[in-house]
């Protein structure tokens, strides 16, 4: 397809995040004839993957295996790299998921994972130790996450970035402000081609092959009351304004099965400042995810969730749900000078409440959110109540160290650590959705499949529109993996069944 008029294409891609774009990059290598579906403009383009923190979970077993994938001005001399194998991600994927995950999906996700990445960095995609995000400063080096180690340059904005200009250089159209809602099927129920929506009106645009890489429901307002409940419809959006359901919606009115857990989302904890929906000027950056160094209270004044469980990037997929069961979903982290230090320079974003006394300090938290009905005083007496019953123990930040309270409900099992040293520090947390976990269903070819799990001919899927990976929560990283692995799959497989067409 060469210009915006023509209406035939081998392989047509819906979405133009990083699961859409592989999988368009994965098919043009095949030789089709390839071109893209953006739902917005140009300025907003690229989906929910601008608002990444950019981290791709995969194996690896030590810096050497990394060393080819990082940018070469960047070395493993400050880093800390544990290895990350088969067996510990498998672990992870069953251990947040409840054992759920599809085990055959589960088992391509991480099987491919490693691959995926050397692929994306030998097709121009830069990437870079993560030691921001999920990484641990020690004295002297920083320790990186387990499985999260590396990110791409300038995080999910850079991501976007890369992946438009390998579009650009491969000659693949993007065509923008165009809405694909209807999918159309020949008389034996072989994928024909989309009905959309664009600036020059309603047409038909025929392909030989559909990649399904659009996104999840979560910035619908209507999918999310009507598969996650009432309380998720004013819930603020991390990501896109687009990502809307539309062509999961589509895919099921012709015979795709659903999967996984409609009701389940991957919601964060985000500044209580922040807009309704993502910001491009801040992307990921409202994300408040140090909450496992200090504490968290609700509008009453009351802890209510155990901030060490684990390490981050293992609970901050499900806390926001957590938040969410808090009236007005408003909560307060709590730090003192002994863990400030450690907290994210995402922090920087926000405006923090701070003063000398924890007394004073809910007196100024009482002047901004009393008139939602603050409990100050409970306030006052959670924190002294959690500095009373901080046990015994030596605090590492890089790891579960078990240093634990006693006496509480909840507890806090890791990381407790007395808010004794002032000034203090408030910031007011609420939560925002990033992704929905239920989807379509498809094998691990990336094809669609029926209620018979029969592949639907010429429909594949992958990314956020896809189900049956993540449940309850998920594990950082796994996201953008998941679509990148799926999508490459799922653009090869398309040219295949163009070319067979």
């Amino acid at each position: 397809m060469s210009d915006s008029k023509s209406n035939s294409v081998d392989v047509l891609v819906v979405g133009a995040g990083n699961a859409a774009i592989t999988a368009a990059l994965a098919a043009h290598a095949e030789g089709a004839s390839v071109a893209v579906l953006e739902k917005s403009d140009k300025a907003l383009r690229g989906g929910n993957t601008r608002f990444t923190g950019g981290i791709f979970r995969h194996t690896y077993n030590g810096p050497g295996d990394l060393l080819p994938i990082v940018m070469d001005n960047d070395n493993a001399d400050d880093v800390i790299i544990n290895p990350y194998t088969r067996d510990d991600y498998l672990g992870d994927m069953a251990r947040v998921t409840g054992g759920r995950s599809d085990p055959e999906l589960t088992d391509v996700l991480i099987d491919r994972s490693y691959d995926t990445v050397r692929w994306m960095a030998d097709l121009g995609v830069p990437f870079e130790f993560s030691r921001v995000v999920g990484g641990v400063s020690g004295s002297e080096k920083v320790t990186l996450a387990p499985g999260g180690a590396i990110r791409s340059l300038h995080e999910g904005v850079g991501l976007s970035a890369n992946l438009f200009r390998l579009l650009d250089e491969a000659d693949i159209p993007v065509f923008y402000e165009t809405w694909a809602h209807r999918i159309v099927t020949d008389n034996s129920g072989k994928v024909a081609g989309v009905e959309v929506r664009g600036p020059e009106g309603g047409r038909t645009i025929n392909c030989r092959a559909l990649v399904i890489g659009s996104g999840g429901f979560q910035a619908s307002p209507e999918m999310r009351t009507s598969y996650m409940g009432p309380d998720w419809s004013l819930v603020k959006v991390r990501g896109t304004r687009f990502n809307t359901g539309d062509l999961t919606r589509a895919a099921i009115d012709i015979g795709a099965q659903s999967y996984g857990e409609w009701s389940g989302c991957h919601a964060t904890p985000i500044d209580s400042d922040s807009p309704t929906y993502g910001d491009l000027n801040l992307t990921d950056k409202t994300n408040r995810l140090s909450y496992l160094y200090g504490v968290m209270l609700n509008l009453e004044g009351e802890r209510f969730v155990d901030e060490g469980e684990d390490l981050v990037l293992y609970t901050y997929a499900k806390m926001g749900r957590e938040i969410l069961k808090q009236r007005n979903a408003v909560t307060f982290q709590v730090f003192d000078q002994k863990t400030v230090p450690l907290l994210e320079p995402r922090y920087s974003t926000g405006v923090p409440i701070e003063a000398d006394t924890i007394e004073e300090l809910a007196v100024k938290v009482d002047e901004k959110f009393g008139r939602m009905g603050f409990g100050k005083a409970n306030f006052i007496q959670s924190l002294h109540d959690f500095n009373a019953a901080v046990q015994e123990g030596e605090f590492d930040p890089t790891l579960k160290d078990g240093k634990a309270t006693k006496g509480l409900n909840p507890e806090k099992t890791n990381w407790a650590v007395k808010i004794d040293e002032p000034p203090y520090v408030v910031y007011g947390v609420s939560l925002g959705i990033t992704f929905t976990f239920g989807g379509i269903r498809i094998n691990t070819d990336a094809e669609v499949l029926d209620h018979l799990e029969r592949p639907i001919p010429g429909l594949f899927a992958t990314g956020e529109a896809t189900g049956g990976f993540f449940y309850i929560n998920y594990p950082g990283g796994a996201g953008l993996m998941r679509g990148a692995v799926f999508g490459k799959i799922g653009g090869t497989n398309a040219a295949s069944a163009a070319r067979s067409d």
